[in-house]
């Protein structure tokens, strides 16, 4: 049984993923949120770092393929829908929607209560898996039907955890204002990986804190729900204090 799992579409995120774990501290103090009971797999164990590729297509074949595991976490760039989003700010889904379902992540807020500790600049609320990169006015309808950042593979991974431990972190390269195809792309590209180094210790430490002891009643992770059009009050209270800026 694999521990944790941890998916990402491109080579250079996989780079920056396994550069963070072997590079930075893993310990932090007892994060909150949901837990789990403990696995034969055991606390401390580096994760396993899988490559899906690039696309919800790609995204749900590898997710059939996937090995046993207790917790899986979705990590890479991202596009962000939001105004108040900057490049480089990390996005820790509330939700994903996906496909006309709604995901929720219920073990989210831990992970990124944790990233903001160690100085990361942490946004939450709903990430929408598309089955291309979003412009123009495809960006304008997805913010405003209240999601704040894009991805391309996070539904179909989503789906696959079944109820265990999940969560997807997005951080930010593109924004409305500064498009992917644009030169101005490129210090935010930069500044974006430089934060994605950082989320691996994270994600081990998010990992650890969700074994044990088990949830109390009534606060494990929801189903998915299907989507109904929810506005922006869908967010937590945390992206809602963030929509003017970091």
């Amino acid at each position: 049984m694999t521990g944790l799992v941890v998916c990402v579409a491109l080579a250079l995120e996989s780079r920056a993923i396994r550069r963070g774990l072997d590079d930075g501290p893993r310990r932090s103090p007892l994060m909150s949120g949901p837990r789990r009971s403990p696995s034969v797999s055991g606390p401390g164990r580096s994760p396993l770092v899988v490559r899906v590729g690039m696309g919800p297509v790609r995204a749900a074949r590898a997710a059939a393929a996937l090995p046993p595991f207790d917790a899986l976490a979705v990590a890479g760039l991202g596009g962000a829908l939001d105004d108040g989003l900057r490049p480089g700010d990390v996005l820790v889904a509330t939700e994903v929607r996906w496909d006309g379902a709604v995901l929720p992540c219920p073990y989210g807020p831990a992970l990124a209560a944790d990233l903001a500790r160690a100085g990361l600049p942490v946004r939450t609320g709903p990430l929408v898996t598309s089955p291309r990169v979003v412009h123009g006015a495809g960006r304008r309808r997805l913010a405003a039907e209240g999601a704040r950042a894009a991805d391309m593979e996070s539904g179909p991974l989503a789906a696959a955890a079944e109820g265990r431990p999940f969560a997807a972190v997005r951080v930010v390269v593109d924004t409305p204002a500064v498009p992917l195809l644009s030169p101005a792309t490129v210090p935010g590209a930069l500044a974006a990986l430089r934060a994605l180094r950082r989320i691996g210790p994270a994600l081990v430490r998010w990992d650890e804190a969700t074994r044990s002891p088990p949830a109390e009643p009534g606060s494990g992770p929801a189903g998915p729900r299907r989507a109904s059009g929810a506005g922006r009050d869908g967010r937590d209270g945390r992206a809602r204090a963030s929509e003017g800026g970091p």
